[in-house]
């Protein structure tokens, strides 16, 4: 069953690739939504997909690129939005 979750990924996360290496693993693992820079200095990310996929990609999320150093990731269940047709990262 598919579901829709918001993450907020804080640490040494802008700068650093994080959001081009997220998009990656997030296609890898055939998941809908996108990525972006928040001003905050945070990544944020909705992903869309099934509820094992998901928990492996936050899995992955705390290792993230090799600059990367992620030292919190909030995870909020959001609705699903039927629109969301791939991963995107968006300015």
């Amino acid at each position: 069953m598919n579901k829709a979750v918001k993450l907020i990924i804080q640490g040494r996360v802008q700068g650093v690739g994080y959001r081009r290496w997220f998009e990656q693993q997030a296609i890898e693992l055939e998941l809908k939504g996108y990525v972006k820079n928040l001003p905050t200095g945070e990544v944020e990310a909705v992903v869309v997909g099934d509820e094992l996929i998901i928990q492996e990609l936050l899995q992955r999320s705390w290792i993230g690129p090799s600059r990367a150093e992620v030292s919190q990731i909030i995870q909020t269940p959001v609705q699903l939005e039927l629109n969301i047709q791939d991963f995107n990262i968006l300015c």
